[in-house]
């Protein structure tokens, strides 16, 4: 080969590795597999589009793109499913491939956006994107901005401004809009200029009973408590029933699950005072602090409130 060769091959050529072990994006997903149970189809296209980035960043260097893809992205799921955390690690990946300056999220609704009368909501919503800029905007309940039905109502110009600095400003800012999938599915058709401005849409699945319990287990470590065995087998039937009632939230009723067996827990160990208590007490949820849940009283499926 010659020498004249052998320059151009070392122009035209890029380290995949290399960049792939300076951007540390394995960090951020190996955290995303870690907090988060199951969503293999949700990790799957969050792996996909953080390969998408990094072939991008490769591209650029030898000149082969002029413009960063769009990455406005919809979350459809239902209530605790994950969208927000995923949007946080979503937005780290960004910023570690170098599509934002920042990687922050702001998180709002529509409250955080729309005023109550004329004038509000231009200087609201710029406010918002102002301290999104450099990162990533997630807007939960999204289809919220729109109401056709109310002539008074100023959403349609918090989505116009919106519009426009999705596609102005799409390589400073990244817009994740969330909320139930039939709902957004209305909001998109109503909208079809928001539609065309989204790139990715990823629904995110209910959790099953066994991943649910995996969560909770995985909710207690974090503050260092432990289900017995028993107690864990009670849990089950607990989520199995919970999950046949109404506003159920997925990780969200969970949580609040857990937070009321703490309760529980600490009135049992309260009122057993005259013995003392090892460190396995305080840290163990026994199958009774579940079973005094109202939920496994007769006519609990009447009873629509997480945990009781």
């Amino acid at each position: 080969m010659s020498e004249t060769e052998n320059n151009s091959s070392e122009v035209n050529e890029v380290d995949i590795d290399a960049i792939y072990r300076e951007s540390e994006i394995q960090d951020v997903l190996d955290r995303l597999d870690a907090e988060l149970v199951g969503l293999v189809p949700v990790k799957t296209r969050i792996r996909e589009i953080a390969a998408l980035l990094l072939v991008d960043k490769l591209r650029r260097q030898l000149d082969l793109t002029a413009g960063n893809p769009s990455m406005h992205m919809s979350f459809t799921g239902n209530p605790g499913t994950g969208k927000t955390t995923v949007a946080m690690r979503m937005a780290d990946i960004l910023h570690r491939l170098g599509y934002v300056r920042q990687g922050h999220l702001v998180a709002v609704t529509r409250d955080d956006l729309v005023g109550q009368y004329i004038g509000h909501t231009a200087p609201k919503t710029r406010e918002v994107l102002k301290k999104a800029m450099g990162g990533v905007l997630f807007i939960d309940e999204a289809y919220y901005l729109y109401k056709p039905e109310n002539e008074r109502d100023y959403g349609a110009e918090s989505i116009e401004i919106l519009l426009q600095v999705m596609e102005n400003q799409r390589d400073d800012l990244v817009v994740i809009l969330a909320g139930y999938k039939d709902r957004m599915d209305k909001f998109f058709e109503s909208n079809p200029g928001m539609s065309s401005r989204i790139a990715h849409h990823i629904d995110f699945p209910n959790y099953n009973p066994a991943e649910l319990v995996q969560i909770a287990k995985l909710m207690l470590a974090e503050s260092n408590y432990r289900m017995s065995a028993e107690a864990e087998e009670v849990f089950a039937q607990y989520v199995v029933k919970r999950m046949e009632m109404p506003n159920f939230a997925n990780a969200r009723s969970i949580r609040n699950a857990l937070d009321r067996a703490r309760l529980r827990q600490a009135n049992r160990l309260f009122n057993s005072r005259g013995r003392m208590l090892t460190r396995v007490d305080l840290m163990t949820i026994e199958a009774e602090d579940f079973l005094k849940s109202r939920i496994f009283a007769e006519g609990a499926e009447d009873n629509s409130q997480d945990g009781e």
